[in-house]
């Protein structure tokens, strides 16, 4: 007697986040930014954590550049707005030690945030340059524009 074999259960295909995506996110978080008075950088992270798009801003400080990468590192790295985990590393946080603990660019600052397709992670948009709460207005902002469905 034959046992019945189960059939694999597949994942469904998401499309991956793409160039024009990136581009259009960027230039959306150019427009949130400029509305707000920020100079800053903006990074575009794929779902692996390569970068796929960046700009900063002219006159921008120049660390910006990194804490906007950054802080898209940490939002893809665990799923969440860095928002979100500002409070989870505070020194009585569930995750206090973890800035620590691992090396990696993480930073835990808002400003970041994952990019989902059909519930998915595909990506991760940070910016950096001006207040922490203005930096989540910007990626947020430029998320809602965004169409990435």
């Amino acid at each position: 007697m034959s046992t019945p074999t189960a059939t694999p259960t597949v994942a469904p295909t998401v499309r991956p986040l793409t160039t024009p995506e990136a581009d259009a996110l960027i230039e959306s978080a150019a427009r949130a930014a400029q509305s707000l008075g920020v100079r800053g950088s903006v990074t575009v992270l794929d779902a692996g954590g390569q970068l796929l798009g960046f700009r900063r801003d002219d006159t921008a400080v120049l660390i910006s550049g990194e804490t906007s990468t950054r802080k898209a590192y940490t939002a893809l790295q665990l799923d969440a707005p860095t928002a979100d985990l500002v409070d989870l590393v505070r020194p009585d946080g569930l995750f206090h030690t973890l800035p620590t603990a691992l090396d990696r660019p993480l930073l835990f600052l808002a400003g970041g945030v994952p990019l989902h397709r059909d519930g998915r992670l595909i990506g991760a948009l940070g910016f950096g340059g001006g207040a922490p709460e203005q930096d989540h207005r910007i990626v947020t902002a430029a998320i809602a524009e965004a169409d990435l469905a």
